[in-house]
């Protein structure tokens, strides 16, 4: 298992379809801020739109485009034109999926929406860094053949609703934000997080030994052994793609695999501590409660 689907497992992303928009003529949708732990997304499926960030800021929508606004930001999607006609929205729940719709003139706007849900505190370390939309297009990264056949395995889930329907549509989803979270890193647009440190293939190998054996008594040197560097080498590349030292981040994701060894409840914290390389339960309460803001105690009841 690689370092980033490792955090995928920890955040809880999992990826939900709420409706699908058909929208023509003069049409302008707004939608709200959403609260922590959500993150909406927007496939295009056919046709062109605009959508509104805060600022100003636009982002045209064409066919095989995805954008997912990792915080929830507060945005409009209208047409190309930016002229109203103040047409009526129809609403369809007869179906599996809720259709939204608009009647006009002009090509029609086609969306997936839905949205990534993850857990707030573990989610963190995925949304935490990334800009307030990621926009890429899936035709361009994948072409169009691949981005047809997500599409038509989309519509035929959410269509039949057949057994295990929803497994299928929680992983399409989830392989979205992997393909926008690549296309991020690939053109160079993501600050130094624990994402870059992911991306790189040697100091990657480092993260995912502190993911793989938390409870080992990592030292810079052996890090550095397991990215194949040298240690001051392994230390500057590290704090310049982090942003934080080896220790930092070494202490950060233990205290994450803690919190989902808390929610299973089968462990004492004792155990847990342990779990994650501490041998006295007192420091390890108080490093949780640094990182986390509460106690292992109350984290589990909560």
């Amino acid at each position: 298992m690689d370092a980033l689907t490792r955090i995928l497992e920890l955040a809880r992303v999992r990826g939900a379809l709420d409706l699908r928009c058909q929208l023509a003529g003069g049409f302008s949708l707004d939608h709200e801020d959403v609260g922590p732990g959500e993150a909406p997304f927007h496939l295009v499926l056919a046709g062109e739109g605009v959508m509104e960030l805060p600022g100003r800021r636009t982002l045209p929508l064409r066919a095989g485009d995805l954008v997912v606004l990792p915080h929830g930001t507060s945005h409009r999607v209208r047409d190309t034109r930016g002229t109203l006609h103040d047409a009526p929205i129809v609403l369809d729940a007869s179906g599996p999926l809720v259709l939204k719709s608009t009647a006009g003139e002009g090509p029609v706007l086609d969306l997936l929406c839905g949205r990534f849900v993850h857990a707030p505190d573990a989610g963190q370390l995925l949304f935490s860094t990334l800009p307030d939309a990621l926009h890429v297009s899936l035709a361009e990264a994948h072409g169009m053949a691949t981005l047809e056949a997500i599409v038509s395995v989309f519509r035929t889930e959410v269509g039949d609703l057949a057994p295990g329907a929803l497994a299928v549509v929680t992983a399409l989803s989830q392989a979205l934000l992997v393909f926008a979270l690549r296309a991020q890193l690939e053109h160079g647009l993501m600050p130094p997080s624990l994402l870059t440190l992911m991306a790189d293939p040697r100091l990657g190998r480092a993260l995912l030994a502190m993911l793989r054996d938390p409870a080992h008594e990592w030292t810079v040197e052996a890090l550095a052994a397991q990215a194949a560097m040298s240690r001051a080498t392994f230390a500057r590349h590290f704090e310049a793609k982090g942003k934080q030292s080896p220790h930092e981040v070494l202490t950060l994701l233990r205290m994450h695999l803690a919190a989902e060894f808390l929610r299973r409840g089968d462990l004492t914290a004792a155990a847990v501590a342990e779990r994650v390389g501490y041998r006295s339960e007192s420091a390890f309460g108080k490093t949780f409660l640094r990182i986390m803001g509460t106690t292992p105690a109350r984290f589990r009841r909560a």
